[in-house]
């Protein structure tokens, strides 16, 4: 059955309005990183175990996400179901640990049965409260106001801008601890071997490029016909020109040769040299993939030569390497 053009113009009204109120919802928080913030993010400093995030319901859901991030940037984290707590599940908590409870309204049952367990371990309790003076708020070590003024669901019952609050508070949370722990690029690629995010922050052009007979190369006196067969034989779409030791001199790319022909450049009379882009763009071997991805995306060029520290010719790498490396954009 087909929907009206005004039902339909009425539903994305809706839409829009809710992302408006989610929007201005997460806006708020930055008023609320505030000393508060600072004593939570003292306290999960401070843990030499795991950081648990417990919630029943919608807010469970944003507190598995949350400890998701914070496991993911450095920091050890689980999710503890409430209700399974009750039922054995609290034995995975240890004195090391430290504890985030996320509650809307702040008086989840479930949430206050927990929290006097966690005191009897002597384990700091931060609260993402929607309502800080309430029930739980009351015994928590400190309280993170996630208060929204309205949700964006149209009947006020579904938790809408409310989730959003809390998951970017918590988020808020996980940044500034890894940066409190240093946590570095190499640090989150150990914790991500798996995929693109691995790749990209441990492969390297060493490991890609190609190297000795494979790389298209001639002496500065090299005749253009020289050239050209060079780049042919090679096909990565460009010859790099060397001196004697081995030193890069220039490169000449098929782009070149086209501008070459447009203007008018004899070839039966032409150098390598004489063609050659002086001082070409060069990375080292030891450079991150995605470092080479950028250079050759902000200087708009296919190839680019590999040298070490002394500017001699270790390889080349083509775009078209980096593409079936997995690591391309």
């Amino acid at each position: 059955m087909g929907t009206s053009n005004s039902s339909r113009a009425e539903s994305l009204a809706v839409a829009r309005r809710l992302l408006q109120i989610e929007a201005a919802s997460v806006k708020v928080l930055e008023e609320r990183v505030d000393d508060s913030f600072s004593q939570a993010l003292d306290i999960l400093v401070a843990v030499k175990g795991r950081v648990i995030l417990t919630g029943m319901g919608k807010s469970g859901h944003v507190g598995r996400k949350i400890s998701a991030t914070l496991a993911s940037t450095g920091t050890p984290s689980a999710f503890l179901h409430p209700t399974e707590a009750a039922h054995g599940d609290l034995g995975m908590v240890t004195r090391q640990d430290g504890v985030i409870v996320i509650s809307k309204s702040g008086e989840t049952a479930e949430i206050c049965n927990l929290i006097p367990y966690f005191k009897l371990l002597d384990i700091p309790v931060i609260g993402l409260l929607g309502n800080p003076r309430s029930a739980i708020g009351e015994k928590c070590d400190v309280c993170l106001d996630v208060s929204v003024v309205e949700e964006g669901c149209p009947l006020d019952l579904a938790p809408t801008a409310s989730t959003t609050a809390t998951l970017a508070m918590g988020d808020a949370l996980a940044v500034a601890l890894l940066t409190e722990k240093r946590f570095r690029p190499e640090d989150f690629a150990f914790l991500h071997p798996g995929g693109v995010l691995g790749r990209r922050l441990t492969l390297r052009v060493e490991e890609i490029m190609h190297t000795g007979a494979a790389v298209p190369a001639v002496g500065p006196a090299a005749s253009m016909r020289e050239v050209i067969m060079e780049m042919t034989r090679k096909r990565l779409g460009a010859t790099c020109v060397l001196g004697a030791d081995g030193a890069l001199q220039g490169i000449f790319t098929d782009g070149d040769l086209r501008r070459a022909f447009e203007r008018g450049v004899d070839f039966t009379a032409t150098t390598a040299l004489q063609v050659a882009i002086r001082a070409p763009k060069t990375i080292e071997p030891t450079a991150l993939v995605t470092r080479a991805i950028n250079l050759m995306e902000s200087h708009n060029i296919l190839v680019l030569p590999v040298v070490d520290g002394g500017g001699k010719l270790l390889g080349i790498v083509h775009l078209h390497d980096l593409l079936k490396s997995g690591i391309g954009r």
